[in-house]
């Protein structure tokens, strides 16, 4: 029985440290959390406001033909721009963005692409080699806290391997959105090449007039290559507080199960400590009985 008390109170005294871990990360992922919605939201108007340039630049042009945004005829090859954290403890969160990857693989494979991937976060990166598949670009170390640098700099890879005669031909993205504290949902989008939609002017959507000194395709040159650099840029902070959203309910549950936990071993070591007491005092009164009994004998 002694062994057995001893098995729990080791037991709760470990349990007692890991909830004391799993508390500590789920407050700095609270804290970091904050930091991550702040340049989130400070990023919306940068975005908004080139996404507004390269509409007017596009409703002034006749004829739409730079590289960025006409569709190759025939098409073989894709990128998949993946996204994901350097670190765990984040539930499923990296599972979720995997499995949509490998669902877009598996629709470009359909299509008859060949799918490249680009991978950001150490977690994507150390699955890719794990299974021994060749990545064309790989990025880590900034997946909590991303900057402008690195949204360039993977932007000019992608961009540049766009340009290429034998390059891929089109390029995705899969990363995650965040919604709220308890939502973050997988998004697949597709940039580059770009999307340009023709849609009827409404009197709050007329774009003004425009004259472009050289030309239009000059200001276009300059402004496609910003405006990939902010969708994925935007894409990282969004993976960013998602990130952190997910670390932080993942670590409340495991401290939350981690304090059921002790409350069950505590249970069972009273259980124990009151049966060996139980015995304990039962041996107590058998003795004292045979004791008693022995010197009636002897009378």
């Amino acid at each position: 029985m002694g062994a057995q008390l001893r098995l729990l109170r080791r037991r709760i005294k470990s349990v007692k440290s890991t909830a004391k871990i799993t508390r500590a990360q789920e407050l700095i992922a609270s804290s970091r959390i904050v930091k991550a919605q702040q340049r989130m939201h400070a990023a919306v108007p940068y975005e908004r406001e080139i996404t507004h340039a390269v509409s007017a630049v596009l409703s002034n042009t006749s004829s739409v033909d730079h590289p960025l945004t006409v569709a190759k005829e025939q098409p073989a090859m894709a990128g998949v721009l993946i996204v994901t954290s350097d670190r765990g403890f984040c539930g499923g969160f990296n599972a979720n963005v995997l499995r949509e990857a490998e669902a877009l693989k598996a629709h470009l494979s359909g299509r008859g692409l060949q799918v490249k991937p680009f991978v950001v976060g150490r977690k994507g990166i150390t699955w890719h080699r794990f299974r021994s598949r060749e990545m064309s670009g790989e990025w880590d170390g900034f997946s909590d806290n991303p900057s402008y640098g690195h949204a360039k700099e993977i932007a000019d890879a992608l961009i540049s391997s766009f340009k290429q005669d034998d390059g891929i031909d089109e390029i995705h993205i899969v990363y995650t959105e965040f919604v709220s504290m308890l939502t973050q949902e997988v998004v697949v989008k597709r940039i580059l090449p770009l999307e340009v939609e023709e849609a009827e002017a409404t009197p709050e959507t007329v774009m003004p007039y425009y004259e472009f000194e050289p030309t239009a395709g000059d200001v276009l040159d300059s402004l496609l290559p910003r405006y990939i650099e902010s969708r994925i840029f935007n894409a990282l902070l969004q993976s960013a507080a998602s990130e952190h959203a997910a670390r932080r309910r993942a670590m409340k549950s495991a401290t939350d199960n981690a304090n059921e936990l002790i409350s069950v071993f505590t249970r069972q070591m009273n259980q124990a400590r009151q049966a060996e007491i139980t015995q304990e005092i039962s041996e107590i009164v058998g003795g004292a009985n045979a004791l008693a009994d022995a010197a009636a004998g002897k009378e």
